[in-house]
């Protein structure tokens, strides 16, 4: 390994670390006291007004991609 690649190692070392240290700052400032509360019920009516999924026959239409 010469002197500039491992110059260039640690470099690239020394910015990901950097990267993650910006990282868990902002996720300490920002995102860790958030808290989201699910409602069962709501999450029932959410999840019933979904359309229901395509039927396989449809998914066969439309052009078959060199097959």
């Amino acid at each position: 390994m010469t002197l500039a690649d491992r110059r260039l190692l640690h470099e690239i070392v020394v910015v990901v670390v950097l990267k993650l240290a910006v990282l868990v700052v902002l996720w300490n400032a920002f995102v860790r006291d958030e808290r989201v509360t699910v409602d069962a019920a709501r999450v029932a009516s959410q999840v019933s007004a979904m359309p229901s999924p395509s039927s396989p026959a449809s998914a066969t239409t439309g052009d078959r991609h060199g097959q």
